[in-house]
């Protein structure tokens, strides 16, 4: 979706002064000299709907407001707009300036977007006019047929709204065969989970493993006549996991351009092969990284060296944008940005600081926010999905809920809720107002014995908040193979407003750390917070923290773990 196809009017207006209108036809020199071009995008598309971004870029004199104009040719109506007053009347319509983005400069540009509804066919309009002079169109998006000039982009396809929607997910037959060996296993071995590019050698395959091509084979067996969604995880990025050291990576934190040739572009290149091109692949961009950026440097207690190496180096975002640009080039990929979860970025200085630190990235390395479909939250985490037994709202012992020991004042008790208004912060930073969520529950279901079945006492905040919270972590940071979980809601599509998707990205039953240092050839360290006799740090508060003993490093099966999220699933198995 990064790449247009430029489709220049036959003829092009242009501004001749009081003396009348001089035109210049496609291929003449005249061209450069166009008053103003815009870009008309369709981001997602339905049944009987579709969003839309259009951006305009001045070639004339300066203005201090503007308006741009266009004429649908079918029956489609504009419903909602952002970034500029859209209105129609009949078939044309017109978007105005808003009181902040009136100014328009010599060259300079200016993006809105809507939200409409249409039968039949959707076409791009064929004319636009800035204050009344004819522009010409860079036309693009999802629709577009091949850019011509462009042989690495392989064009067609029409992305959906909500990939999950009628679509069947992959079954990734390695963890499948792992979980159906476990007893009991059988119950739950036949659902989609993530697959996991952790390294370059795993885009071939580890130890005689199925490499990508494998499993998109896999997949076209699975898919059958109907529709299929493949998952996987992007997650190599230089310096990885700045925080956490048993999920670091191969590549040490300049190695970019390594990065870029030797883990993404083969990636893109067997995404982009006509073969898979039926598939739908779902990519989640490089969990856990972006947000370090923002709570774990400069002068904050959590923060770490190596978060501000990252920092300062930018690769976090060149890897994720050049990430983005490239799988984004790919008709039928769909990229989902790493989102972090609510006990992380849900308190005030890190919710809107995360989102912006997410939009520099998307718009890096030759990224676009065309390039986003959504975005993903709580993955490999353990946060509840839904707390029922009390909300930040609630008060008890005279205190809000967001001054008990739990909560710490974050704004969120939950991931939906969490999710949900997350996706309203991103899109209020730049992101397309038709980006979706999804939300990992592969081990957030805290069910078992241990479940409270209702609120607890109200003499105090803390008795209320712990007596009734699903969630049993000593503390919300607590992330390593935590004790006393279990699965989550089972994958589902559109479960809630927003939601394309409850998911299993964590493939349940393989460790996060190893609970004592293990060497090995993957670049993962030990980390202390695997370590269930460690004592915790300031990520923690300095707590106990919750890891299951006799782990293996993170990524490698981990029966006991497994045996334990089958005994407190919920809904229970």
């Amino acid at each position: 979706m990064s790449r247009t196809r430029t489709a220049l009017l036959s003829a092009l207006a242009l501004v001749a002064g009081a003396s009348g209108t001089a035109f210049a036809v496609a291929g003449d020199a005249a061209v450069a000299a166009v008053p103003c071009t815009v870009d008309y995008k369709v981001q997602n598309q339905w049944d009987t709907g579709f969003t839309a971004n259009v951006t305009v870029t001045n070639n004339s004199t300066a203005k201090s407001s503007w308006a741009v104009k266009w004429a649908y040719a079918g029956n489609q109506k504009v419903t909602s707009g952002w970034n500029a007053k859209v209105s129609q009347s009949g078939s044309t319509v017109t978007a105005a300036n808003e009181s902040y983005n009136g100014s328009l400069a010599t060259g300079g540009s200016v993006s809105f977007g809507f939200q409409g509804t249409y039968s039949g066919t959707n076409a791009i309009p064929a004319a636009f006019t800035l204050d009344g002079v004819t522009c010409n169109v860079d036309g693009g998006g999802p629709t577009d047929p091949t850019d011509p000039t462009d042989p690495t982009d392989p064009g067609g396809g029409t992305r959906v709204d909500n990939p999950y929607s009628g679509a069947k997910v992959y079954v990734n037959p390695e963890w499948s065969a792992k979980a159906a060996a476990e007893p009991g296993g059988s119950r739950i071995s036949n659902q989609p989970t993530g697959v996991w590019l952790d390294r370059i050698a795993a885009i071939n395959g580890v130890n005689g493993g199925m490499g990508l091509r494998a499993h998109l084979d896999e997949a076209l067996k699975q898919k059958g006549s109907g529709q299929l969604v493949v998952q996987l995880v992007i997650y190599n990025l230089p310096g990885r996991d700045c925080a956490a050291l048993a999920s670091n990576g191969e590549l040490g934190p300049t190695e970019i351009d390594k990065y870029k040739t030797q883990y993404i572009d083969p990636i893109k290149t067997i995404l982009a092969d006509a073969k898979y091109a039926s598939l739908r692949i779902v990519t989640t961009i490089e969990i856990d990284s972006l947000p370090n950026l923002v709570t774990n440097t400069g002068s904050r207690p959590t923060a770490t060296p190596q978060c501000d190496v990252m920092k300062a180096n930018g690769n976090y975002q060149k890897g994720v944008g050049y990430a983005l640009n490239k799988l984004g080039d790919v008709p039928n990929v769909y990229n989902y940005i790493d989102a972090g979860h609510h006990g992380w970025i849900g308190w005030d200085d890190n919710f809107a600081a995360s989102a912006t630190v997410m939009k520099e990235a998307a718009t890096s390395e030759g990224a676009t926010v065309n390039d986003v479909h959504g975005f993903i939250t709580n993955t490999a985490n353990y946060s509840a999905l839904k707390e029922n037994n009390f909300s930040i709202n609630d008060n008890a012992g005279g205190k809000s809920v967001r001054e008990s020991k739990w909560v710490d004042w974050n704004r969120y008790t939950d991931e939906l809720s969490f999710a949900q208004a997350f996706r309203n912060q991103l899109v209020t930073t730049g992101f397309n107002s038709g980006i979706g969520m999804l939300i990992d529950t592969s081990r957030n279901g805290w069910g078992g014995t241990a479940r409270p079945t209702g609120p607890g006492a109200t003499t105090d905040v803390d008795t209320y908040v712990n007596g009734g919270r699903y969630d049993r972590r000593i503390h919300i940071g607590n992330w390593c193979n935590q004790s006393g979980a279990g699965l989550g809601e089972r994958p589902k599509a559109g479960p809630a407003a927003g939601i394309d998707a409850y998911v299993w990205m964590k493939p349940p039953g393989e460790s996060d750390g190893s609970s004592s240092a293990i060497p090995n050839d993957e670049g993962k360290g030990f980390d202390r917070m695997c370590d269930p006799t460690y004592t915790g740090n300031p990520r923690n508060g300095n707590n106990m923290s919750g890891a299951l003993p006799n782990a293996p490093v993170s990524g490698h099966w981990f029966s006991a773990q497994f045996q334990e999220l089958m005994k407190n699933a919920y809904p229970a198995l």
